[in-house]
């Protein structure tokens, strides 16, 4: 295939970072920047400093560098690179990145969401036979520019290569799930009950049975509150994984709370597990990394009923195209859609599986 082809003639983010030649930036404070941090130590990238939005100008050192607003930056630093550090779906904060984008060289290494890994464009060319059967199981147009957008994207850090790509989670539900109002509907990772409404949204309110499983306590009270008036529900407070068991996790109320060596000792259970034989028709896996646990723990329910499945594919670098191969593997004959809604960076990249 040709654009396989043409991928290792593509710039690498981290030569292009270790050339640099002028001062290098990282954009953002928290985990994102500890992470980044390190990775440049490894690869002895020196940054010059920590960008900070204009309401962090208290903020003047982060990790023994000096900080800078982007204010400060746009008044005074006429070249610069820039390496962002955090990532965002607000769309003013998306606008101030393509701002900078336009002016500054700005690159956006891809770092693991799950751990402390990143993209590496070595390890992708030596893998590169499996990311082409990947491919080759996409059943659309759109799904094969998502992927070449998501290449091209991961190994340079160019933010250009993301956007024309965008699309909305409506155009999905509208274009591939094709939901029903007779759904049975198991939400793995449902967070505050949010992803529920959306789906309840696209089905104008009809189910047959909805199964919420949320392991962080805090999200799962309030995903209990904010549906608790629903017919046909059941709430698990448990981490979706391949067996039951107990695992350490680390709780921060948010999103990304996820499975880790350290934490709050939890309840984990298999779908198949827990479903005892029982159907579901649709499945939503947003785990938080635990994503190849929790389809293995579906196995046997994905072999019998072939579920729509909707999975979060960017919580490890080369979530976006192992996990197809994993579905494939686990129930050969579904027809596989990517798709990237957007986000700086490439978070929110999601695969959907039907028959």
């Amino acid at each position: 295939m040709a654009f396989f082809d043409s991928l290792s003639q593509l710039c690498d983010v981290w030569k292009e970072l270790e050339r640099s030649s002028v001062p290098v930036y990282i954009y953002g404070t928290g985990n994102g920047c500890e992470g980044l941090f390190s990775l440049f130590k490894a690869k002895n990238i020196t940054p010059s400093g920590i960008i900070v939005s204009d309401d962090h100008s208290k903020k003047k050192e982060f990790l023994g560098l000096k900080t800078i607003t982007v204010s400060e930056l746009e008044s005074t630093v006429d070249k610069c690179t820039i390496a962002l550090a955090f990532g965002t779906d607000i769309p003013q904060v998306m606008q101030r990145i393509d701002r900078l984008d336009d002016r500054y060289d700005l690159f956006v290494p891809e770092m693991s969401v799950a751990d402390d890994t990143c993209f590496e464009k070595d390890f992708f060319l030596s893998d590169i036979e499996n990311a082409k059967k990947a491919y080759s199981l996409l059943s659309d147009d759109r799904s094969r520019q998502v992927f070449e957008a998501l290449c091209r994207f991961k190994i340079t850090g160019r933010l250009s290569h993301l956007r024309p790509v965008f699309t909305t989670p409506g155009q999905s539900y509208k274009d591939i799930l094709h939901l029903s109002g007779d759904e049975i509907y198991m939400d793995m990772g449902a967070y505050n009950g949010d992803t529920v409404k959306e789906f309840l949204s696209y089905t104008g309110g009809s189910y047959e049975h909805i199964y919420c499983f949320e392991p962080d306590m805090r999200n799962f009270r309030k995903c209990v509150k904010n549906l608790s008036h629903l017919d046909s529900i059941d709430f698990v407070n448990a981490a979706a994984w391949s067996f039951d068991t107990t695992l350490a996790f680390s709780s921060s109320s948010g999103r990304q709370s996820a499975v880790s060596s350290s934490g709050r000792l939890t309840s984990a259970r298999s779908a198949d597990s827990f479903l005892a034989g029982r159907e579901v028709t649709y499945i939503k896996y947003d785990v938080e990394g635990a994503d190849v646990p929790a389809l293995l723990g579906s196995r046997r329910t994905i072999n019998k009923y072939y579920p729509k499945i909707c999975t979060a594919a960017y919580h490890r670098p080369y979530d976006f195209y192992k996990l197809i191969l994993l579905i494939n593997d686990i129930a050969p004959g579904y027809n596989f859609y990517l798709r990237q809604y957007p986000y700086y960076p490439c978070w929110e990249t999601n695969i959907f599986a039907v028959r």
